[in-house]
C-alpha cells in the first residue's frame, strides 16, 4: 500500500463521502436555504468516470470506504453503474448510500446487484402530514416501501437518520423509539447543525442528546447493544426486546472530531476536509487538466492537511460554514 493519508493531527483518512449531484427532489426545511440553490450546470458536475478515476488513485493509500450522497443521489441517472465501477476497483471494501428513500423501491435490486453494501435513509417523522410539511410536499409511503425493498434485497444494516429539531419533530422521538421494537431499522438521532444559510436554524431549535435520550427512555431503559450503530465508533443502544438499535450522533454536545477519518468530494469536484469548513481543493481542475495519479494523491494529502482539529459550532455565527448542506453532500 502507498503511504497512508493523514492529517496534521495524525488522523488517518480512510473514508470518502462522494456527492454525485447537488439536485434533490425534496425541499427539506433544514437542508435547503429559503430561496433554494442555483443548480450547477451539467458540465460542472464530475462524470462517473472522473469519480472512479479519483478513487482509483487513492484507494492504495487506504481510502477504501465510500459513501454516495447528494443532494439526492438517486435523482442522477445511472447510479447503479457508478456503484459497479467503484466496486470493481481493487481495494474498495465498502460502498454505502445516503438517500431520502423516495426512489429506493425502484433501485434497491439494481443497487445490490451492482455491489452496494448498505443504505442510510433520511427520515425525520413517521407521520405522513408532518413529512409533507418538513420535506416541502414529499410523500412518506414511498420511503417506507423503499426500506422494505432494501430489507428484502439484503441491503443491511438499514439505518434511519433522524435530525431532531425543536418545534418541528422533537415530539416524534418516542415514535421512532417504539418503531425499533417493531421494525429492523436502526435509528440514529442527530443533533441539528447550522450549515449554510438555513433560516430554520437557531440555538433554541437544537435538541441536545441528553433531551433526546430522556425522551427515548420514557419508552423503556436503554441497554448497550453488541454492535456499534455508527461508523464514528459511537455506542449503540437497544430497548428491551427491540428488533433494532438506537444511536445518538451529537456533533454539538459531544463532538467526535478527534476520531474523524473522512474527506468529502462535492458534486462539482471540491475536495473538502470537513463538513463544517468552507475550505476546499479543486480536484475537478486537476482531473480535467490531465493530472496524474500522483497529482490526485497530492490533492487528497493537501485536503487532509487542511482538516481543522475540531469544528467550532457553538462559538458564534462566524464559525458556521456558508455553503449549504445540499451543495456539500450529506
Amino acid at each position: 500500500m502507498d503511504t497512508e493519508i493523514r492529517d496534521s493531527f495524525g488522523r488517518r483518512v480512510s473514508y470518502l463521502r462522494i456527492s454525485v449531484t447537488d439536485r434533490c427532489n425534496l425541499r427539506c426545511r433544514y437542508c435547503m436555504p429559503p430561496g433554494g440553490v442555483v443548480p450547477k450546470r451539467h458540465e460542472e458536475i464530475l462524470r462517473y468516470e472522473e469519480i472512479a478515476r479519483a478513487v482509483r488513485a487513492v484507494v492504495s493509500c487506504g481510502i477504501n470506504r465510500l459513501r454516495l450522497t447528494g443532494g439526492e443521489p438517486l435523482v442522477r441517472p445511472g447510479i447503479p453503474s457508478l456503484v459497479r465501477m467503484l466496486r470493481e476497483l481493487p481495494g474498495v471494501e465498502d460502498i454505502s448510500l445516503t438517500t431520502n428513500g423516495q426512489f429506493l423501491g425502484r433501485y434497491a435490486g439494481e443497487l445490490r446487484e451492482a455491489g452496494l453494501s448498505r443504505v442510510n435513509v433520511s427520515l425525520d417523522t413517521l407521520d405522513p402530514e408532518r413529512y409533507r410539511d418538513i420535506t416541502g410536499g414529499g410523500e412518506l409511503a414511498p420511503v417506507l416501501q423503499g426500506l422494505a425493498a432494501c430489507r428484502a434485497e439484503g441491503l443491511l444494516p438499514l439505518k434511519v437518520n433522524v435530525v431532531v429539531i425543536r418545534g418541528v419533530n422533537d415530539d416524534q422521538v418516542t415514535d421512532f423509539a417504539r418503531w425499533t421494537l417493531e421494525e429492523p431499522y436502526d435509528v440514529r438521532f442527530i443533533e441539528f447543525m447550522p450549515i449554510g444559510d438555513i433560516g430554520l436554524w437557531s440555538e433554541q431549535a437544537v435538541v441536545l442528546e441528553s433531551e433526546t435520550r430522556a425522551a427515548v427512555e420514557t419508552v423503556g431503559p436503554l441497554e448497550r447493544a453488541e454492535t456499534p450503530a455508527t461508523s464514528r465508533g459511537g455506542q449503540a443502544w437497544r430497548l428491551p426486546g427491540a428488533r433494532a438499535t438506537i444511536a445518538f450522533i451529537s456533533p454539538i454536545s459531544k463532538p467526535f472530531c478527534a476520531a474523524c477519518n473522512r474527506l468529502r468530494l462535492s458534486a462539482d469536484g471540491q475536495l473538502r476536509p470537513c463538513l463544517l469548513s468552507d475550505s476546499f481543493v479543486d480536484l475537478r481542475a486537476i482531473l480535467r487538466a490531465g493530472g496524474t495519479d500522483a497529482d490526485i494523491r497530492r490533492a487528497f494529502v493537501a485536503a487532509a492537511q487542511s482538516k481543522p482539529e475540531r469544528h467550532r459550532l457553538g462559538e458564534g455565527a462566524a464559525c458556521h460554514p456558508r455553503t449549504p448542506m445540499s451543495a456539500i453532500g450529506g
